[in-house]
């Protein structure tokens, strides 16, 4: 197979690195990446226009490594308030949307130009609000030139992050205007009261020849095979990864499995949980995917304990944003969790994210997943 390759040249906006591994074996495992090859003059290719080079959404579920590798192009970063945010730039991808369980494909259409993407963050603890709302439009000059949807998304790149596809008016100077609008989840610890007011945060980009040429696909052998490439580095950009297990507080009860997603769950005894409750234990569940660790947000979640054939607990899980626990969901326990005890996890509502390709499969038909304590 040619590889196509990538551009990586010093000129205008930065180019987010591309010397990346894939995650190919089982869960966590990578594998060496190739190397880059070298700066060229090709003209830049949707990676996803051309319906032989990608994976159909009818093959099994589950997560699969996508067809291709992308370069993008880091606009800019700014901050206001509680937030800071950056802008990125890709060619147009084709992506699906998501309603309850059911998924629909939205295509690339003439006159797309660009695929902006965008993530925000917690400057001071580098935390990703997957919680946010956000909202865009692109401006010229001052004058409106697009106010298209902004998708909550998921991606084996960027992980979490807001994107869609744009159309522009020619080369120039743009203006992105970045609405966020505060976050939904609970927030604690050092979160409390923090993320709740709204910002609006502009960010300039160029779009010009020079960052087009820019704007690379590779495409991959390891198309459609079991795994996910490893999100790319971000330099300054922080990457919206969940703790592993070992580094979470409390007691890991174990991992429930979900149409893919890995369900962590743990809980804290009264004495560590002054933050979340009021004087009780603390139930947690941190999902993710099962490569890479990237958080799910905007899921409906419950649990129940079971403890002799006799359900002692019930009650669905907040999504709750913490500084040592990140996104998760939780509630307050009657009593701790013991030995031998069944907990269930039941997904009233999956991951309502839009997916790139290789997610599009998995995170939706999500049976009710136990552990045993």
């Amino acid at each position: 197979m040619n590889r196509r390759r990538f551009l990586h040249s010093a000129t205008g906006a930065a180019a987010v690195s591309v010397g990346l591994a894939g995650c190919l074996g089982g869960d966590d495992a990578t594998e060496t990446a190739p190397a880059d090859p070298g700066p060229t003059t090709e003209p830049p290719r949707s990676p996803t226009a051309d319906p032989t080079a990608t994976p159909t959404p009818d093959g099994p579920g589950g997560v699969y490594v996508q067809s291709f590798r992308e370069t993008m192009v880091l606009s800019g970063t700014a901050t206001a308030g509680d937030y800071r945010v950056a802008l990125l730039l890709a060619v147009p991808h084709r992506f699906w949307t998501v309603t309850l369980d059911e998924r629909s494909v939205t295509e690339i259409e003439d006159g797309d130009d660009v695929h902006l993407m965008a993530t925000v963050w917690d400057p001071e603890t580098r935390t990703v609000l997957p919680g946010a709302n956000l909202s865009v439009e692109v401006t010229r000059d001052d004058e409106l030139v697009t106010q298209e949807v902004i998708y909550r998304m998921l991606s084996q790149r960027m992980g979490f992050h807001y994107g869609g596809n744009f159309r522009l008016d020619g080369d120039g100077t743009y203006t992105a205007r970045l609405g966020v609008g505060g976050v939904s989840a609970r927030t604690t610890g050092a979160f409390a009261g923090r993320f709740d007011e709204s910002a609006t945060i502009p960010v300039e980009f160029e779009w010009s020849k020079r960052v087009r040429e820019r704007l690379k696909t590779e495409q991959l052998d390891q198309a459609g095979q079991r795994g996910a490439l490893r999100p790319m580095e971000m330099g300054e950009l922080p990457q919206p990864r969940a703790p592993k297990p070992a580094d979470l507080p409390g007691a890991v009860l174990g991992t429930g499995r979900s149409d893919d997603a890995k369900l962590v769950t743990l809980q804290l005894p009264a004495a560590d949980a002054d933050r979340f409750t009021d004087g009780r234990p603390y139930l947690a569940v941190s999902a993710r995917t099962p490569f890479n660790r990237l958080v799910l947000p905007a899921m409906g979640l419950s649990a129940s304990v079971a403890r002799g054939g006799e359900t002692v607990f019930e009650r669905s899980l907040d999504a709750t944003l913490d500084p040592e626990l990140g996104h998760h969901y939780g509630a307050a326990l009657p009593e701790r969790v013991r030995s031998g005890d069944e907990v269930t996890l039941s997904v009233g509502t999956p991951p309502q994210l839009s997916r790139h390709e290789g997610y599009e499969r998995a995170f939706l038909q999500m049976d009710p997943a136990t552990v045993t304590a």
